[in-house]
């Protein structure tokens, strides 16, 4: 790399090393854990300066993707409980508090994909998927009815385990090596189905906030729609801008 780029065709130094660096990630290169080379080492290798380094570093730790460690150096993230979940999960109590979902799956299935799930993840003809229905909890109290769609080429090995984990980002990261970069969320006013009105204890036709969210990987590519039915008598979804 040069430290010398003209022309508004360029991304700006850093987040081209900032690019090469996340590929690195895509590819297994560093995994979860792991201590990265020094500032001095990866501008060496790159042929950057250390500033353009630290820039670039620095844009991964505010993507969550990265942790700095005062004295011990740069790693790359842990799927932390906490982390991964409040940084992805929106719902709070009406009193402010955040509340640690926890999460009881009542079924896993695997079959051909629908054309909508085809097009949402961007499958081929014929591809499979998995889909997992699951109950999350807060504070004891079922809030959210949810099914979860995975692309079957890319967890395969989901239906060798006998349990699945409340925190499945870090499942995907762990196990199969797919870290949720970004998602996508639309919400709307959805009646509850028979379905959901009786794991959220509710009636049927009463009103539930829909939430149907697409994650994607590091490479950009959608690997999980959700699609979530929350009850919000005590509980409210809650973004800050």
């Amino acid at each position: 790399m040069s430290e010398t780029r003209q022309g508004p065709a360029f991304a700006p130094l850093y987040r081209q090393v900032r690019d090469t660096l996340v590929q690195r990630l895509i590819d297994g290169a560093w995994l979860p854990g792991a201590m990265l080379p020094s500032e001095f080492q990866l501008a060496g290798e790159l042929g950057v300066s250390q500033g353009t380094v630290r820039k670039a570093l620095d844009a991964m730790t505010a993507e969550h993707l990265l942790v700095r460690r005062q004295g011990r150096g740069t790693f790359v993230a842990l799927p932390e409980e906490s982390r991964i979940l409040f940084q992805f999960f929106r719902l709070a109590s009406d009193d402010g508090g955040r509340i640690f979902p926890e999460s009881r799956v009542v079924a896993r299935t695997r079959g051909a994909a629908s054309e909508a799930e085809r097009a949402i993840l961007g499958l081929a003809t014929g591809a499979e998927v998995w889909r997992i229905e699951r109950v999350r909890h807060l504070g004891g109290t079922p809030v959210i009815s949810e099914r979860i769609t995975l692309p079957l080429e890319r967890f395969a090995g989901l239906g060798e385990m006998e349990t699945i984990p409340n925190n499945v980002y870090a499942l995907y990261s762990e196990r199969f090596g797919i870290t949720v970069a970004r998602a996508s969320e639309k919400l709307k006013a959805s009646p509850a189905d028979a379905t959901a009105a009786e794991r959220l204890g509710c009636a049927v036709g009463a009103p539930l906030l829909a939430i149907e969210r697409l994650a994607l990987a590091l490479d950009g590519t959608p690997v999980e729609h959700r699609h979530s039915l929350c009850a919000t008598e005590r509980f409210h979804y809650r973004l800050e801008l």
